[in-house]
């Protein structure tokens, strides 16, 4: 069936790190797939707040190779009073993350790093890591609905505000509609496009030689 032809030459430009605008998303995407890059590449993973970023890492990132500011800030809650507000601590949040992550990238070893899509100074930095180690950056860019991100941010308990999840669909719009035009961002060698369906059969993020 055509559907099926296509889905699988679309599996297997992911597998091999092909083009550098791929987009999975759609009913025609079957069966578990497999992300391929390079080893000692490095992959951004953005998206709404809520739209599943944390949970595709969790399952298919290499382990020991994924830096996620959720599992920092859920490390720190933790530890902390339950009645001490997140604000009062968040600055110790953003730094044990960033110090996570500056130590990781300076081992040379891939990483999957998890980013809202908000903060394009992370692509910026993660761009100039990618560069010095002489290896490439690339974009997983999961298209959820608001709904749905919403929908996960009350699953897991936890809502942004109105003004920030605004600032997040404007940034995350903006990837899509520049991924879209076949267009990644700057510093990006390719960008993956993956909705819920397609995220969902994600089982690994590898790195090979």
């Amino acid at each position: 069936m055509p559907a099926q032809r296509g889905a699988r030459r679309r599996r297997g430009a992911a597998d091999a790190g092909l083009g550098p605008v791929r987009d999975l998303r759609g009913p025609a995407v079957c069966g578990p797939q497999r992300l391929g890059f390079a080893e000692g590449d490095i992959v951004v993973v953005s998206g709404l707040p809520g739209g599943g970023k944390t949970t595709l890492i969790k399952r298919a990132a290499p382990e020991g190779g994924a830096v996620d500011s959720q599992d920092t800030r859920e490390r720190w809650e933790r530890r902390m009073p339950v009645a001490l507000p997140y604000a009062v601590y968040r600055p110790l949040v953003r730094a044990a993350h960033y110090w996570g992550l500056w130590r990781l990238l300076r081992s040379g070893a891939s990483v999957v790093v998890h980013d809202c899509g908000t903060q394009t100074w992370v692509r910026g930095m993660l761009a100039v890591a990618a560069r010095r180690r002489g290896r490439a950056l690339h974009l997983l860019l999961l298209d959820s609905s608001p709904e749905e991100a919403l929908s996960g941010q009350a699953a897991r308990g936890r809502r942004v505000s109105a003004y920030a999840f605004a600032r997040h669909r404007h940034a995350v719009g903006r990837l899509l509609r520049n991924a879209e035009a076949g267009r990644p961002p700057a510093g990006c060698a390719s960008a993956t496009l993956l909705d819920r369906r397609s995220a969902a059969a994600v089982t690994r993020i590898g790195f090979h030689d």
